[in-house]
């Protein structure tokens, strides 16, 4: 067989777009993953659009243009994407973020629409993502541009090179061994899906924790969060944790008390002080690096794959 004209490392939200980008781009591209789609740390989040990592200039720009592209998605329901209304509400009194004012129904909360203990909030629609439904639509998406997937371990970006031109790493917390690189930190997050009460809006906790408090209705499911543990990488689910997580929904939303919960999802956050997104190269070769982007993924996917495709077109012309 014939080497791929680029070879993306890593299965998740963040190499799928950014595989489906470059297929649809013309390329021929093989995903290297050592986990299917479905068994990432993507698939286990509960993903609502918003950007967070406001330390970083560049990623307003991606957020927009992942903004952009979720939005359209939501005219095909088989995507997994919809736009959801919802209620973000701070601890503090603080003013809301720019990014969120723009967004369609956005209005401050009124005193008496707030759960108990919290002084300023939003009422706003943003994009909401089922993500096993949504990996699902960009592995099937890349499929269709000619791209395929392989199980197997990448063990150096030397060895990656030997496969391909050109190579994008997105493997995420995987980063850490494979460039290496120690400024990443891989960040344990949980969270527990319950039996929907009849819940139609979301609620998010605005506060600069590393694990605020929520809630996003999927259906008949509801996915509540959620936790940050630096440095734990283990993926058993932690009943202890759970059961934080429960009680601080109920608190904030009296008919989640007593849910029925149907699973529990733990994820590996790949967090690092600012996403990596740079052309290099190892051994005379094209690398792109896309990772760090802690759990702001999906908020920043699409921007980051289309900036991607540029570096890589940009090269490949040259």
């Amino acid at each position: 067989m014939r080497p791929p004209h680029a070879l993306v490392i890593g299965a998740g939200v963040s190499g799928l777009t950014t595989a489906v980008c470059l297929a649809e781009a013309g390329l021929t591209v093989q995903i290297r993953t050592m986990q299917r789609p479905l068994a990432t740390t993507s698939c286990a989040a509960a993903a609502i659009w918003g950007p967070y990592l406001a330390d970083d200039a560049r990623i307003q720009g991606w957020s927009e243009t992942t903004l952009s592209v979720l939005t359209r998605l939501t005219a095909d329901r088989t995507t997994g994407v919809r736009l959801a209304h919802g209620l973000e509400a701070s601890r503090r009194a603080t003013p809301p973020p720019r990014w969120m004012t723009a967004l369609p129904s956005f209005r401050p909360a009124e005193p008496d629409e707030l759960p108990p203990g919290y002084v300023s909030g939003w009422w706003y629609t943003a994009p909401v993502v089922e993500m096993p439904a949504y990996l699902s639509y960009l592995t099937t998406r890349l499929r269709r541009a000619g791209g395929t997937i392989t199980l197997g371990r990448i063990s150096s970006l030397r060895a990656a090179v030997a496969l391909a031109p050109v190579v994008v790493n997105c493997a995420g917390a995987g980063a850490r061994r494979l460039v290496p690189d120690p400024a990443l930190t891989p960040v344990r997050g949980e969270l527990v899906v319950v039996e929907n009460p009849g819940l139609r809006t979301f609620f998010m906790e605005h506060e600069d924790s590393p694990a605020p408090t929520y809630y996003l209705p999927h259906g008949d499911h509801v996915a509540l969060g959620g936790s940050a543990e630096p440095g734990r990488t283990d993926l058993a689910p932690d009943q202890q944790i759970a059961a934080g997580i429960l009680a601080r929904c109920a608190a904030v939303e009296p008919s989640l008390a007593g849910a029925r919960v149907v699973a529990q999802r733990v994820g590996i956050r790949p967090s690092r002080p600012r996403v990596r997104l740079e052309a290099t190269a190892v051994d005379g070769r094209l690398v792109v690096h896309n990772y760090g982007h802690g759990g702001a993924g999906v908020t920043v996917s699409w921007g980051c794959a289309h900036q991607v495709r540029e570096l890589v077109s940009e090269r490949v012309r040259a």
